[in-house]
């Protein structure tokens, strides 16, 4: 008896040990985009452990546990049942809005919102999901001191710490390289994204070219693309409005092992809108894959194609805006683009204090147009002339860069370097436009008549070194440097003249951008930061080479000093951030009339820009939440020079002061997976020209969102200009007159989505 009741003694201990010895294995994903979650912190009663790269963990039982938990910065925890021995996929709902979000645009590596002396602002997955856009001024212009343009069919022009202009002063980037290459700037580059591919979008404000380089002037805006999901994903879905807009929106994603894929895009056709010839059609595509050799190696890359041709049309005049005569003159002006990008990036985590990144990238790039703005009367009212060009060009190059943490006052030095390679081409021809008796322009004749033809070997060469150190407790400095060289290489197929172009010609552009910030942590989620950076803008090829006879002008610079803070409300219940600045431009590139009444371009401006930039969202209740945002500024000619008339001390035209928007999102406890959004765009009046004889008085614009998510089945319905009122959304006065770009009326667009989620224990 005594030796039977040992052996239950000790089959009862075996048991107990066994049970406290198993093993806790499983994931951690995203519950919105369903991608795995690494340094997540993962408990079973007392023990815990944190999730590698691929989102996994591993860990021993205790004792009477019977619970895991996941938490993680920025999302709301998860705890499940322990209930055998299985593999648990645990899921985080991202919380909305938190100051604790991870960014990568700062420094080209992940870092918190809270440790960039920086304005710079995220547009989340969940913000992209809810919206709905069907171009990207809908998403952009939630955030403060931003305002995109719409010009119809997503063309557009930007405007962050800048008036609203065509200016090469904006980088767009997809993640984190140039969409297009330095010195062939186009105001319509973000016709080149594929939306749908899109996980969440970062804006910087002010300079940021100590780290990117030309262009990153006004600001500089990194589109980030979705990564391969952690479980099997698929989603289809379409939508369509009572203007003529159809698009259909469709992706697939999975890892299996260490391989891990996404592929997706979008199909968008307009016809038949309300104003005329304004149709279009765009596809857009993307694949994107990553093969994690371990868990400190990962190899990802990435390709992306886009068609599209539209209509053109430009503005209208005063009398035919008012009164929603949306006509247009012409009928067979046209823009396409065809673009293709491939990316291949390797990232090493050597040890936990050095990690590198190889990337080589190549981009095809062609813009045709028969541009509406090219076509010029002549004496012959039945008759003018126009032109169809083509802007092509070609890049290859590489990005390399290495960041080293250092076990002193949590000092670190980042360094990069670039090549970018990129000869481009760009052609014109004259063409016989007719033109009937009403005034439209009805066809064309092509001619054999040149009027530009040249190609341009640009290479932009670039070093640059980032380094943070904390000298005090809370307190992080960060300094910058980078230097860049720009060579241009010019060869005119034609005979120079001020039309066809200047005699072949070799130039090079040289600068230095510095950047000086620190961050201070008052605890509690209050903070403030200050920064001066530098930001420039090379000549482009169109203003060096193009219509002169030598070329002459220098890169433009910016300086810009800032202030700015950041603070949450008791109870995580939201935060609010704000921002001073004042940024000076020297030696822009103008175009000034000469005493023969040609024009030249010259480096004879000066401006002053000065504002302030707020943004605010706050949880009311639960379920209704508001966000506001916006900017105050002014933006002032100390320089300038226009056809022989200075306006040294005028406001600059296309500069409204204030810019708002404001929004209010429900979501109603008592029927989950509804939520109703109404959204507020304010944008103030501004001179439409620098003699600041006339003015644009702005507009108040009204959108509303609703949305209903059931199961894997979504459906929406979204109306822009809810009020239907008559804009503008851009308004410019010429010497040929006024020019209002009219709007879209109030539309109803109507959407349904299917997403297909493999099946994971939970």
């Amino acid at each position: 008896m005594p030796r039977l009741l040992y052996t239950f003694l000790c089959l009862i201990l075996a048991v107990t040990t066994a049970r406290s010895q198993e093993r806790l294995r499983g994931r951690v994903i995203d519950a919105l985009t369903r991608q795995a979650l690494p340094n997540v912190t993962v408990q079973a009663g007392g023990a815990g452990c944190t999730t590698d790269a691929s989102g996994r963990f591993t860990m021993m039982r205790p004792a009477n546990t019977d619970s895991l938990k996941a938490s993680c910065i920025g999302y709301a925890s998860c705890c499940v049942q322990v209930a055998g021995n299985i593999e648990y996929t645990l899921v985080l709902e991202p919380m909305a809005g938190k100051l604790g979000e991870i960014i990568v645009s700062a420094g080209r590596i992940k870092q918190y919102r809270s440790d960039a002396p920086i304005a710079i602002s995220t547009l989340s997955a969940q913000t992209l999901k809810e919206t709905k856009a069907t171009s990207l001024e809908q998403v952009l212009n939630k955030v403060s001191g931003v305002y995109m343009a719409d010009l119809g069919n997503e063309q557009h022009t930007m405007a962050i710490r800048q008036p609203i202009g065509y200016k090469s002063l904006f980088l767009y980037m997809e993640d984190g390289l140039p969409i297009r290459t330095v010195g062939d700037f186009n105001h319509n580059a973000l016709i080149e994204i594929n939306m749908a591919a899109l996980q969440r979008i970062e804006v910087i404000r002010g300079p940021a070219s100590s780290l990117y380089g030309s262009e990153a002037v006004g600001g500089a805006v990194n589109f980030l693309t979705a990564n391969p999901t952690s479980v099997t994903t698929g989603k289809i879905q379409a939508e369509m409005s009572d203007g003529g807009y159809k698009r259909t929106d469709f992706n697939v994603s999975g890892t299996k092992g260490k391989l891990g894929v996404w592929a997706g895009g979008y199909y968008a056709d307009q016809r038949n809108g309300r104003i005329e010839h304004s149709d279009f059609h765009k596809l857009a595509l993307t694949l994107k894959t990553q093969y994690r050799f371990s868990d400190r190696s990962v190899w990802t890359n990435t390709a992306s194609f886009v068609d599209y041709k539209t209509d053109q049309t430009g503005g209208v005049d005063s009398a035919n805006f008012y009164s929603r005569n949306y006509k247009s003159m012409h009928t067979f002006s046209y823009r396409l683009v065809k673009a293709f990008r491939f990316r291949s990036t390797l990232e090493q985590q050597w040890s936990d204090r050095d990690q590198t990144s190889f990337s080589v990238f190549y981009r095809h790039n062609e813009i045709g147009q028969n541009p509406f703005y090219a076509i010029k009367t002549t004496s012959n009212p039945l008759k003018a002339r126009g032109e169809i060009n083509s802007d092509a060009f070609q890049s290859a190059g590489l990005l390399v860069q290495h960041k080293k943490q250092f076990g002193w006052k949590g000092a670190s030095v980042t360094a990069g370097l670039s090549v970018d390679y990129s000869p481009a081409t760009y052609y014109a021809q004259f063409i016989d436009v007719d033109r009937n008796a009403d005034g439209y322009f009805t066809g064309f004749t092509k001619t054999d008549s040149v009027l530009t033809d040249y190609k341009v070997d640009l290479v932009n060469t670039a070093l640059y070194v980032q380094g943070e150190m904390s000298p005090v407790k809370n307190m992080k400095v960060i300094a910058a440097l980078r230097y860049d060289r720009m060579d241009y290489k010019f060869d005119n197929y034609l005979p120079p003249s001020a039309f066809t172009g200047s005699p072949d010609e070799t130039n090079n552009f040289q600068a230095w951008t510095p950047k000086l910030g620190l961050t201070y942590d008052f605890g509690k989620n209050r903070g403030l930061y200050a920064n001066y950076s530098v930001g420039f803008a090379p000549p482009n090829i169109s203003e060096l080479y193009r219509g002169v006879k030598v070329p002459t002008l220098r890169p433009a610079t910016y300086r810009n000093y800032e202030i700015g803070g950041w603070m949450a409300f008791a109870g995580q219940k939201g935060h609010a951030e704000a921002s001073i600045y004042r940024m000076d431009g020297t030696n822009e590139i103008i175009s000034v009339r000469l005493a023969d009444n040609s024009s030249e371009n010259r480096n004879a401006g000066k401006t002053k820009h000065a504002g302030v930039e707020w943004s605010v969202r706050y949880e009311v209740l639960p379920s209704l939440q508001i966000r506001t945002g916006g900017t105050y500024a002014k933006h002032d000619f100390v320089q300038f020079e226009d056809k022989g008339k200075f306006y040294n001390g005028n406001r600059m035209n296309t500069a409204p002061e204030w810019i708002t928007n404001t929004e209010a999102t429900w979501k109603p406890s008592f029927l989950s997976g509804l939520r109703l959004g109404l959204e507020w765009q304010h944008v103030g009046s501004y001179f439409m020209d620098p003699a600041n004889t006339e003015s644009y008085g702005g507009y108040e614009l009204f959108n509303a969102r609703a949305g209903y998510q059931l199961g894997a089945f979504e459906c929406w319905v979204n109306c822009r200009n809810l009020a239907d009122v008559t804009y503008a959304t851009t308004a410019e006065k010429s010497a040929f007159g006024k020019s209002y770009r009219p709007g879209p009326q109030r539309t109803f667009n109507f959407g349904v989505a299917y997403t297909f989620t493999a099946k994971h224990k939970s």
